[in-house]
């Protein structure tokens, strides 16, 4: 490049100017980029729980041996066992085809749910891997500043999981409970085999559902962690090509999450909507009485639905309006930056970093133009053609920066479609106008 300043830079890089994610193509997508040695950092041994986990679930499907394994027992666990079990199971009080009518139909809008996340997100870690996918390595020299903050976002969304899936799971629970004690069948070992059975297969596909939503709040929030600690790049570094190059990766990765995750959501937020709507016709539909025993799965399964939504969502409007905020910053920024400076006559050249700053001087001259004191201008020491030109071409690009990043805000797009505060109102609302009915037709109803 032609500016010496600036191959200073490249030929001895701070932490805040490191390329991102550079890669390795002859490595698996799996394996860690970053480790030295055998050595295993804290972030490591977290990533690996991770994966551990989601391996548990069926999402590790990076051989051929894991894909049948996963889709075959999602089909076992997620479909035919409960589908087995209420078809020869007998319930005379719940009425005439009620199993068929009611908990089928939750079983397969449940089933359709955790099949979108099982394909989108399998694909997507078995294209990446655990560490592309989440991002951790695209700096290869900031690992060690950035891994605290990585290792708290993965236990927050850990709690999260925890403290949305156990209500659900209690809910679940006590309805098969209370469903063992008004349903008689031949003796209690079966009907608590016939409840545990339904239990697991419920929180099968709860928790895939459920942890799909939170890998996309995780890879949002990680992505919160990079954009929060672009202000303090703005303070410690000078160059604008600096700042224009960073904000262009930020948005490029922003770019590669949408794409990653466009399809799931719209697949998410359909069959969603559509399981809420035929909840809507079996349940108005219905010419009997809607109790907890014949309808209460549609409350369970209905708020896991439209909370994996809200996780979604939530988390996607928090990085867009991270992103959006951005051009707000630069342009405080560049506002202080310009008003700190005072007239042309008190510029002076930085010896550090070549910046035409701002005299700090307080006793400056008051100099009275009349024409009887034309004389008193030979004494005014004026800036020379230099300096005006410096302190104009820095005003300049600071503000063709602010003028690049108010017209490229970036954020979470869903085929052009930026997914912010107009967008998730909408949404949240039409989802929650449905969950609401769903909950009153089975709960207010079925204890009246």
């Amino acid at each position: 490049m032609a500016d010496p300043h600036i191959n200073v830079q490249q030929r001895d890089p701070p932490p805040a100017q490191l390329p991102l994610l550079n890669s390795n193509t002859n490595r698996h997508p799996n394996q860690s980029h970053d480790h030295k040695g055998s050595q295993e950092t804290d972030l490591d041994k977290k990533l690996k729980r991770l994966e551990n986990f989601l391996s548990v679930l069926g999402f590790s499907q990076s051989s051929v041996l894991g894909f049948v394994l996963s889709w075959s027992a999602f089909l076992l666990i997620g479909v035919l066992l409960p589908v087995v079990i209420l078809e020869l199971s007998n319930c005379p009080g719940c009425g005439k085809g009620q199993v068929k009518d009611f908990e089928l139909v939750i079983v397969a809008s449940q089933a359709c749910v955790a099949a979108v996340s099982l394909l989108c997100l399998s694909h997507n870690l078995r294209k990446y891997g655990i560490r592309r996918f989440l991002f951790v390595d695209r700096y290869s020299g900031q690992m060690a500043r950035f891994s605290h903050q990585y290792i708290q976002q993965i236990r927050g969304s850990v709690r999260l999981l925890v403290m949305w899936s156990l209500p659900c799971f209690i809910l679940k629970t006590v309805r098969e409970v209370i469903r063992i004690l008004y349903v008689h069948h031949e003796s209690w070992w079966l009907s608590t085999a016939i409840c545990l059975a339904l239990i697991v297969s419920w929180t099968y596909l709860s928790m895939i559902s459920l942890s799909a939503s939170l890998l996309f709040h995780l890879v949002c929030n990680l992505q919160v962690i990079h954009f929060e600690d672009y202000p303090k790049l703005m303070e410690r570094e000078s160059d604008i090509l600096v700042l224009i190059e960073e904000h262009r990766r930020l948005c490029y990765h922003l770019t590669k999450i949408s794409h990653r995750f466009r399809i799931y959501l719209i697949l998410e937020f359909v069959v969603v909507t559509a399981s809420l709507f035929v909840t809507l016709f079996q349940t108005t539909g219905y010419s009997g009485k809607i109790t907890y025993i014949n309808g209460g799965d549609f409350a369970a399964s209905s708020i896991v639905q439209v909370v994996g939504i809200i996780i979604c969502l939530h988390a996607a409007t928090r990085i867009s309006h991270r992103a959006q905020n951005t051009a707000s910053l630069a342009s405080r920024w560049h506002a202080v930056a310009t008003c700190s400076s005072t007239d042309a006559s008190q510029l002076r050249m930085s010896n550090s970093g070549g910046n035409l700053e701002a005299s700090a001087s307080l006793n400056s001259l008051h100099m009275n133009y009349s024409e009887s004191d034309l004389e008193s201008l030979d004494y005014l020491a004026m800036p020379t053609s230099a300096q005006l030109a410096s302190y104009m071409s820095s005003y300049h690009k600071r503000q063709a920066f602010v003028l690049y990043l108010q017209t490229n805000p970036g954020g979470i797009t869903i085929f052009g479609w930026t997914v912010d505060r107009t967008l998730i109102t909408t949404i949240f609302f039409i989802e929650l106008s449905l969950v609401t009915f769903v909950l009153g037709k089975t709960i207010v109803l079925g204890t009246s």
